[in-house]
């Protein structure tokens, strides 16, 4: 089917005269781009006997393969081969010679788009086969069915099997079929590439493409934010004066992520004055979020007068705190010593949440005051603030140490209760390793994990185990650690509970 030249507009008519390869492309999307089939469920059964066939007949001919294939006569689909690339995640020879199957089989209800080529292609790009790989992206190209996604999976795989050069060439070949150099499919590409850490890749791209694609604020943005999170912040900052040199200005959320990159690289004078450039600059965009990240940081290093006047500032100019703000300004007055001050801040918050309840649990962890968490504990129960797995983790290390409780009592002493859930798990070898490290330590002596002491005992069962627990540390006086260890134990018996009835028919 053509499309006649009496069914386009006279000016997009004209356009073409100039632009054969956009009438190109307008004619193959037009005649070619097909439409997913309406979703069918599928049927179980003939997914496994399709994916056996071509798991045990991938090396046989042809038509060996295609006579097997007919004989199942399932129902093909758009979702079915879908499904068929998903039971084939790494391995590409079974999901393409299913695909030469389809076309050679043509059906009415069933024609490939582009979600089920980019699917295949993900698969052949995840199994390195860079040949099938680039033939199969040409294919796309020549009938239409490129699209974005088609070139972040592209560059994520020749990126990741370093063919650097092909990156480049790529968006050429992509540009000689119609699909024009365009800084916004970049900046996705880009972002794309960050993300899955390799920004070397993307920042090789950006410059090599730089005389057909200017890059903009958002590319090099992206790119600052890559090197950040790679720790690289000899690129970040070559890659951040190369964007001001072009006279881009880079956005709050780049300045956020270098400022808290230098934090997490304790370059707190480097952080500070990356802030106080952007107090200077942009002080009219500076938000919540920034002032948070500055003042969650300075409370972290014990610099609480410099937090309360970032926290003065912050309210001079309207903007109100939330409760994570809050929350880490109670933590750092607490781990000051600043407690009625820490108090006073409480007391000002209408609805406290998780967030402000942590802060005060840390802090008076931090001035080993224990009992008194264990009060805040109890208080945010009563509120109905549910608390997490970190809320027990923190007030366990609180009373308990980080190596745990080491008593006669083996219902007091937590290395034995933990080996003996380790065993109660099915988890016989990383008990004996556990023990292991105990005995024949010397003097690096293990720290005792309550991650994996909870975890193992997050069932009914623990629930039974924790009561009793409790029982006994009621007995030997330790009334806190009983009211925590208990509490946990009812919250994981209803889980338990909840999840079974969902699963019930």
């Amino acid at each position: 089917m053509l499309v006649r030249r009496s069914s386009l507009p006279k000016p997009i008519l004209n356009s073409f005269y100039h632009q054969p390869r956009q009438l190109f492309r307008l004619l193959t999307t037009a005649s070619i781009q097909p439409q997913p089939s309406p979703p069918c469920p599928v049927k179980p059964d003939y997914l496994l006997r399709v994916c056996t066939i071509l798991y045990q007949q991938q090396n046989s001919p042809d038509s060996k393969l295609y006579s097997k294939l007919s004989s199942c006569n399932f129902h093909l689909t758009h979702e079915f081969f879908l499904q068929v690339c998903n039971k084939f995640p790494y391995s590409w020879r079974p999901v393409y010679r299913f695909f030469q199957y389809t076309r050679q089989t043509p059906n009415a209800l069933f024609a490939h788009t582009s979600i089920s080529f980019n699917k295949m292609l993900d698969v052949i790009g995840k199994s390195r086969n860079i040949n099938l790989f680039w033939d199969t992206i040409q294919e796309m190209a020549k009938i239409g069915l490129v699209n974005d996604k088609t070139f972040i999976i592209a560059l994520k795989t020749l990126g990741l099997a370093r063919e650097l050069k092909k990156c480049v060439e790529f968006f050429h070949l992509m540009n000689s079929y119609g699909y024009e150099y365009r800084v916004e499919r970049l900046n996705k590409v880009v972002e794309s590439l960050c993300k899955d850490k390799l920004v070397e890749e993307a920042k090789f791209v950006v410059l090599k493409l730089k005389e057909w694609i200017k890059a903009n604020e958002i590319t090099y943005g992206w790119l600052v934010i890559g090197f950040c999170d790679m720790g690289d912040m000899i690129e970040a900052s070559k890659i951040w004066n190369l964007m001001v040199d072009e006279g881009f200005e880079p956005g709050i959320h780049v300045y956020e992520k270098m400022i808290e990159t230098f934090f997490k690289r304790n370059e707190y004078n480097e952080a500070v004055k990356l802030f106080q450039t952007m107090r200077v600059k942009k002080m009219d965009d500076l938000g919540l979020s920034t002032y948070r990240l500055v003042i969650d940081w300075m409370c972290k290093r014990g610099k609480i007068s410099q937090a309360k006047m970032m926290f003065d500032e912050m309210s001079k100019r309207g903007i109100e705190a939330d409760n994570l703000t809050l929350g880490s300004l109670i933590y750092g007055l607490l781990a000051r010593g600043r407690v009625n001050e820490a108090y006073k801040v409480v007391e000002t918050i209408e609805k406290p949440d998780i967030s402000v309840y942590h802060g005060m649990i840390k802090g008076l962890l931090r001035l080993r005051k224990a009992s008194e968490a264990t009060q805040v504990f109890r208080e945010m129960i009563k509120r109905g603030c549910e608390p997490t797995m970190h809320t027990y983790v923190m007030l366990l290390q609180g009373h308990l140490g980080k190596r745990g409780r080491k008593g006669k009592d083996p219902l007091v002493n937590f290395d034995t209760i933990f080996v003996g859930g380790l065993v109660k798990a099915g988890k016989s070898l990383e008990a004996t390793q556990y023990v292991e490290r105990t005995i024949n330590g010397g003097l690096e002596v293990p720290r005792f994990d309550y991650n994996k002491f909870l975890h193992y005992y997050s069932s009914e069962e623990g629930g039974v185990i924790f009561e009793e627990m409790g029982k006994k540390l009621r007995e030997a006086g330790l009334v806190d650690l009983a009211d925590i260890l208990e509490r946990y134990g009812e919250k994981m018996t209803t889980r338990e509970r909840r999840r079974n009835r969902a699963v019930e028919p």
